[in-house]
């Protein structure tokens, strides 16, 4: 099946179909990834700087307003670590460029496909886009696992 599927294949439509697709994906998850990471951390570096401030003030409610913070800091370290949001980003975007990089040097038979005639490149771009893929899916679930096996 695979092979009658790629057998009409054309190269256009293998990049419409299957790499934009990804390659758009790949963007969406690595922009808001990125945003949960960086906002999460903001928010423990500044709290993690307030709590010293707070503890040294005199108003009501102190130590409700410390306990607070240190425990909002406390959540959004845990969930960094639970959910690993930098290592997504990283993993997200570096397969999105790969994409990119690999479909540009295809496209313009330079690299591996320099010497290559037009249908064993094209074999060849399908199997290292496809490996990519496999490859980031294979990372993100290793990530996840370590993550909610606590191996980290």
């Amino acid at each position: 099946m695979e092979k009658e599927l790629l057998a009409s294949m054309t190269p256009d439509r293998y990049i419409e179909e299957r790499v934009k697709q990804y390659q758009s994906w790949y963007n969406g998850k690595s922009v808001k990834c990125k945003s949960l990471y960086l906002r999460m951390r903001a928010l423990s570096v500044v709290g993690g700087a307030t709590v010293p401030v707070l503890v040294n003030l005199d108003f009501p409610f102190n130590n409700y307003a410390t306990t607070v913070v240190s425990l909002m800091v406390v959540i959004f370290v845990s969930l960094e670590s639970v959910f690993h949001y930098r290592e997504q980003w990283k993993n997200y975007r570096s397969t999105e460029q790969y994409l990119g990089h690999e479909q540009i040097r295809f496209l313009t038979k330079v690299g591996q496909y320099k010497e290559l005639e037009a249908r064993a490149c094209f074999l060849l771009f399908v199997e290292r886009v496809e490996s990519a893929i496999a490859a980031e899916n294979s990372a993100t679930l290793n990530i996840m696992t370590f993550a909610s096996e606590g191996k980290e």
